[in-house]
């Protein structure tokens, strides 16, 4: 099976979210682009390759927004003099990651149009299952699209549904009757901020207060950033009005509270450490990991130590929980961002090694538990034991923070096709042997509960049960945002 898994192909296979959003109202009038440049720049990890801001003065004219958006990280697209440009009192923003061939600025975030009632800004993380049927809807009516994104879909519905209802929420409830999928939604009127989370509650939103400014965010450590107070969660098909008069909740699309289906990825990789996502620390979920490892794969050792920055937290854990001392075997450059040109397959550079460097006095002739938030084709890990190995390492045993990829995601997760994934169709045996390591252990699906310390979670891509009915045609990579 060695020949089905390319061990010299320079892949990244850390998995990518779609996207980080933000949005400010300042109820003062301050301007309020630094804010979300500063709310950006803490979900840089949600999103690399583009982003951008777009704000309002909600006492200028109604048509006004202006807006800078562009390819690259939040610091590169972003420079004090485009900064400066953008006064308004209302403001949204968005950082993206891409599939391949859809990372074009036309693709970057926040969208605005431009109706009948006026204007409309958008910023969506997500990804909707029924989105090729609702676009060929519209464009079989006359809508003429300007990208390939989703967002542009609920966009759309949303201005149609505006001309029909008496408010921008109203007609973002009606939209959200009619899409699929998961998404967590910043709408920006000219006069309102508006949030909205999928009745599944997928992606993570809050809320935030600062002096006489509310936030929406989807992370709690932006709010930190920002110096804001974390007021609460948006509930899982919620609807939240921020105006001066105050907030006002609708809460006509929320489930039960046992059909919500949290992605649990984000307590294993995507969210910061420093995130609470509805109630649950994301740090305390990733310690729990790593002592469920150590309780349930157990293993002599010397040294625990982790594949950063993802893998440190369980490895701590792991740690924790076994006795055996925690370590850093790993230098991390942390200069290789989104522009780092990737090795020729025919250099002798390799990605993972030009991203990472093995600390030798550290692991030469000690058994080390080496443990990742999770294997996805398997070739970053083979290099990673290779790499210890030749450090000196006696033993490597490898442990997964997550368990075993077995099928494809379709909310907003860039899991490859099952044939891609190294789990699937091979024993825990056969992968082991594939990346070199001595051992290899999983987290056990049932933990995962315990992880989110009992919320409702969707685990499709480890069990292939999906919360919802998934699509028939496979719109990974055609239709995302």
């Amino acid at each position: 099976m060695v020949e089905n898994i390319n061990m010299e192909e320079d892949t990244d296979e850390k998995l990518h979210d779609e996207c980080g959003v933000f949005g400010v109202y300042d109820f003062d009038r301050h301007d309020v682009a630094s804010t979300i440049y500063y709310g950006l720049f803490a979900l840089q990890h949600r999103g690399q390759e583009s982003c951008g801001i777009a704000v309002s003065d909600t006492e200028g004219p109604k048509r006004k927004v202006n807006s800078v958006k562009g390819m690259g990280l939040v610091n590169e697209v972003f420079t004090p003099d485009e900064l400066e440009k953008l006064h308004g009192d209302i403001g949204i923003g968005h950082v993206r990651y891409s599939t391949a061939g859809s990372s074009t600025r036309e693709n970057a975030q926040p969208l605005v149009l431009n109706y009948v009632k006026g204007t409309l800004g958008l910023a969506h993380n997500g990804n909707l299952i029924n989105a090729p049927e609702l676009r060929r809807e519209l464009e079989y009516t006359g809508a003429i699209f300007q990208t390939t994104i989703d967002s542009e879909v609920i966009a759309y519905h949303i201005a149609r549904e505006r001309i029909r209802t008496d408010s921008v929420e109203q007609a973002v409830a009606a939209a959200m009757r009619k899409i699929k999928g998961a998404y967590s939604l910043i709408v920006m009127s000219p006069r309102k901020l508006i949030g909205a989370r999928d009745p599944f509650g997928f992606k993570p939103l809050c809320i935030g207060k600062r002096d006489n400014a509310y936030i929406l965010a989807s992370e709690t450590c932006a709010l930190d950033t920002v110096g804001a107070e974390f007021v609460r969660d948006v509930l899982p098909g919620e609807i939240v009005t921020i105006t001066k008069e105050g907030i006002v909740s609708d809460t006509s699309m929320c489930l039960p509270k046992e059909q919500e289906a949290r992605c649990i990825f984000e307590y294993i990789y995507f969210a910061r450490p420093d995130s609470m996502f509805d109630g649950v620390g994301v740090y305390h979920s990733r310690i729990q990991a790593g002592k469920f490892l150590a309780i349930d794969s157990p293993v002599e050792a010397d040294l625990v130590v982790g594949v950063p920055e993802s893998g440190n937290v369980a490895a701590m854990g792991y740690a924790m929980q076994s006795g055996i001392p925690y370590g850093t075997a790993f230098v991390k450059n942390t200069y290789v961002g989104r522009t780092f040109i990737k090795p020729k397959q025919n250099s002798r550079e390799s990605s993972v090694q030009v991203k990472l460097n093995v600390l030798k006095e550290v692991v030469a002739g000690k058994r080390i538990i080496m443990i990742d938030d999770s294997i996805v084709r398997g070739t970053t890990s083979a290099r990673i034991v290779r790499m210890l190995k030749e450090a000196g390492a006696k033993e490597v045993h490898v442990r997964s923070s997550a368990p075993p990829f077995l099928h494809p995601c379709y909310f907003g997760i860039d899991i490859p096709s099952e044939d891609q994934l190294i789990a699937h169709g091979k024993t825990i045996d056969e992968i082991c042997k594939i990346i070199g390591a001595d051992s290899l252990g999983y987290l056990r699906v049932e933990r995962l509960k315990e992880m989110s310390q009992g919320l409702p979670i969707c685990n499709g891509f480890f069990t292939g049960n999906y919360p919802m009915e998934p699509p028939t045609e496979d719109i990974r990579g055609e239709y995302e945002n």
